[in-house]
């Protein structure tokens, strides 16, 4: 019997039911532009909230601070200074690189559930390996690379021009075979190790081929940023936060955990205040970034401040929280980096 990387009923709902949401408003409205509501729900709720959800498993853990303080109290303070240079670079400059270090990021979660899964199944097959890969691989870069050859188009990862244009459309058409090509190949493989009755991990296959879903009807099948948003920022942030949620909430309950005032506040009302924490601190991130630099939800923030030169230091500041997501989630979800992982999970 193959395992479930969580539960059956908590993967089928953080992937698949994720997924097939995402893919209904997608379909139900297609060109539909994006609103208060999408901006709500998709950036502050998820996208925003996942981000500082690092923080519940680094820097409120007691044990996890104390296990490598340098690497923990670093990476904040070098993502800043890094920012202050791109951005006294040039302001597009600073953007496009947090654009590249999100999209290596999203591409990165989605290979990574893959080889989680493939860990917890105790899948160890070298051939296996390499066709898990490149499926889930090219199943977000050939949508990118067609983003990439069309540009300009109605949406932008971070801000308009965050992308470099001109990429020749040959790059995508080729990227297109190899993916039907690894597709095939993953398919195959799936309906042999069904009809010679071996176990089958149908987790593997739901991120697989939710994946190729999302990110094609939101990028290649669409040209909307509300499409983008609801198959993109949904199907990334909601599975990450039900991840750093158990794994915090395991956490809390170790020796080492159980002093802290969070391993005892996710004890007693675990998800009610993991949420509400995360969704408060996203709406005061997104409103000083709404009122010092994009001025776009008065409705929601109140009116924008003008601020200036000081952009050079609050807009690296402001990125800091995001930057150090991405680097570290580097160190967190690697068991070889992370000795605590499979114990905790």
């Amino acid at each position: 019997m193959k395992k479930w990387l969580f539960s059956a009923p908590i993967d089928l709902t953080v992937f698949g039911a994720t997924a097939v949401i995402a893919l209904v408003l997608c379909a139900l409205l297609p060109a539909h532009e994006s609103g208060p509501v999408t901006f709500v729900a998709g950036v502050i709720l998820v996208d925003v909230a996942h981000v500082w959800s690092t923080a519940f498993v680094v820097y409120l853990d007691p044990a996890e601070w104390r296990r490598r303080p340098a690497l923990y109290a670093g990476v904040p303070i070098a993502c800043f200074v890094a920012g202050i240079a791109l951005y006294a670079w040039g302001e597009g400059a600073f953007w496009r690189a947090i654009a590249y270090l999100a999209v290596f990021h999203f591409i990165r979660q989605q290979y990574g559930w893959v080889m989680m899964y493939r860990a917890r199944n105790a899948e160890r097959d070298r051939f296996g390996r390499i066709v898990d890969g490149a499926t889930v691989y090219l199943a977000t870069l050939y949508p990118l690379a067609i983003w990439h050859a069309q540009l300009p188009r109605t949406f932008n990862w971070m801000k308009e021009g965050d992308f470099v244009a001109g990429l020749p459309s040959w790059i995508a058409t080729a990227l297109g075979i190899a993916y039907a090509i690894a597709l095939a190949l993953y398919l195959g493989r799936a309906i042999w190790q069904l009809a010679t009755g071996r176990s089958v991990s149908w987790g593997k296959h739901l991120i697989v081929f939710s994946t190729a879903a999302c990110w094609y009807a939101g990028i290649v099948a669409t040209n909307s940023d509300y499409a983008f948003t609801v198959t993109n920022v949904f199907t990334h942030g909601i599975p990450y936060m039900a991840l750093v949620f158990l794994y915090a909430r395991a956490a809390s309950r170790e020796p080492a955990s159980q002093d802290g005032t969070t391993a005892r506040m996710l004890r007693r009302r675990g998800l009610l205040v993991f949420v509400a924490t995360l969704w408060l601190i996203a709406y005061v991130e997104e409103m000083l970034w709404d009122r010092t630099m994009w001025h776009d939800h008065a409705g929601l923030f109140g009116g924008g401040l003008d601020i200036g030169n000081a952009a050079l230091v609050i807009a690296p500041l402001l990125a800091v929280p995001q930057l150090t997501h991405y680097v570290l989630d580097g160190f967190l979800w690697k068991r070889t980096r992370n000795p605590r992982l499979g114990r905790l999970l």
